[in-house]
């Protein structure tokens, strides 16, 4: 039954996104996509002759995740051709271009032939699946050709269906992976309660890639000459949510505190709502002057990609995402030592969690809480300096994920031919 309702599922979602595409640009990006896929697969690979490892992310977020790990077996591995794949528009249209790998493309929709064909297609000798990515018949497909397949950085919670009596169809398809390399030891005790053994506590292996980015940060010279010497506040990767917490915020703070807003989808309606709210203080990225930038109060990140580079700038951040259900990304702005704020919902996140328990970060449920909390710390330096002291402990004791990962999948790589 569960497989049946799998399937209606995976149907259902599609027929979903065909009624939606020609109404949101999201849903069409998503049919396009795949439109010419194996028409397209076909024609990389027809003669390919060199092995291929297959890497797979939903979203930009794995993507992060999974990178350090393409690009440490790119290095240590140049024979292999690379294979990326994303579910969703959000990671591929971002990264259609990645000079990591060697073929990128959507993921297809996980039905039997969809699978089967894909499968068979690109033979990889490996696949790499990232986080969250559980997909029936794809695993399915991978196992009957006796192709090793591993997740890496999976975090799991006991309210998941794995756990529960009725989750025998999904728990055979955590079987089919050769191992599950989880974030903490929490996820890995959880697999092991379902006598499930192969299994290792590795890490996130998002730590070296914010540790990578840290050490090779660019400068954003319109970002520093915003900053000058005034103190400021990046908000990263917002939505409409936390803009109801973080717009009186801002006019409480203004001018002593700045902005640096990256809304976390690019809307021209809501650039204006905020440049309407803030007449002559607001200043759009694309549209800012380095020479003129610092006589403004907030500047409007209107581009994708810039705002891991954009917290070195921070002396406060505010991650996005938390007052609805997916906090982003808060070690990027960790790695630099800020105080960071987030909304309440933030539990599915080990990282928000280690964080917030080591007093680096701040969660907060009101514009009251935030200017609280914020308040005190303005006051206290040797605080500020503490939080930072405690974040670059905390990422220093994490890091190594990658390589960890990497030593393990090299085990199950084919004996090169002599």
């Amino acid at each position: 039954m569960s497989k049946f309702l799998y399937n209606v599922g995976i149907r259902a979602y599609r027929l979903g996104v065909s009624l939606a595409s020609p109404f949101h640009a999201k849903a069409a990006k998503w049919q396009q996509g795949r439109s010419q896929l194996f028409e397209n697969l076909e024609k990389a690979f027809k003669d390919n002759k060199a092995p291929v490892i297959w890497f797979h992310c939903a979203s930009l977020g794995e993507f992060e995740q999974g990178r350090p790990l393409i690009e440490g077996f790119r290095e240590r591995h140049p024979e292999y051709k690379i294979l990326l794949t994303f579910f969703s528009p959000s990671g591929y249209e971002v990264r259609k271009n990645y000079p990591g790998a060697d073929y990128i493309c959507y993921l297809p929709l996980d039905t039997k032939e969809n699978a089967r064909r894909f499968v068979q297609l690109v033979k990889p000798k490996m696949a790499v699946f990232v986080k969250y990515e559980f997909w029936h018949h794809f695993t399915k497909a991978l196992k009957k050709l006796h192709i090793p397949l591993f997740s890496v950085s999976a975090i799991f919670r006991p309210n998941q269906i794995y756990f529960r009596k009725r989750g025998a169809f999904y728990r055979r398809i955590l079987e089919r992976f050769f191992h599950i390399y989880t974030q903490n030891q929490e996820s890995a005790t959880l697999l092991s309660s379902l006598n499930f053994s192969k299994v290792s506590t590795a890490g996130d292996t998002r730590v070296d890639r914010v540790l990578q980015t840290a050490a090779s940060a660019a400068p954003i010279p319109v970002a520093a000459a915003f900053k000058g010497s005034s103190p400021v506040m990046v908000v990263g990767s917002s939505w409409p949510e936390d803009l109801k917490v973080l717009l009186p915020f801002m006019q409480q703070h203004l001018p002593h505190l700045k902005f640096i807003l990256a809304p976390h989808e690019i809307r021209e309606r809501e650039l204006r709502e905020i440049e309407t709210r803030f007449p002559q203080q607001a200043v759009r990225f694309s549209q800012a002057d380095a020479q003129t930038v610092a006589r403004h109060q907030i500047l409007l990140i209107d581009n994708i990609g810039m705002l891991s580079s954009l917290y070195q700038y921070a002396d406060y951040a505010y991650v996005g995402g938390a007052f609805k259900t997916g906090l982003h990304n808060t070690l990027e702005p960790a790695v630099f030592g800020p105080p960071i704020f987030f909304g309440p919902k933030y539990a599915k996140f080990q990282e928000a969690i280690d964080l917030a328990e080591a007093g680096v970060a701040f969660p907060v449920k009101s514009t009251g809480e935030l200017s609280a909390i914020f308040e005190r710390l303005q006051k206290n330096p040797a605080e500020k300096n503490r939080i930072q002291s405690k974040a670059q402990e905390y990422l220093q004791k994490q890091a190594g994920a990658s390589q960890r990962i990497l030593t393990a999948l090299e085990y199950w790589l084919p004996l090169p031919k002599a």
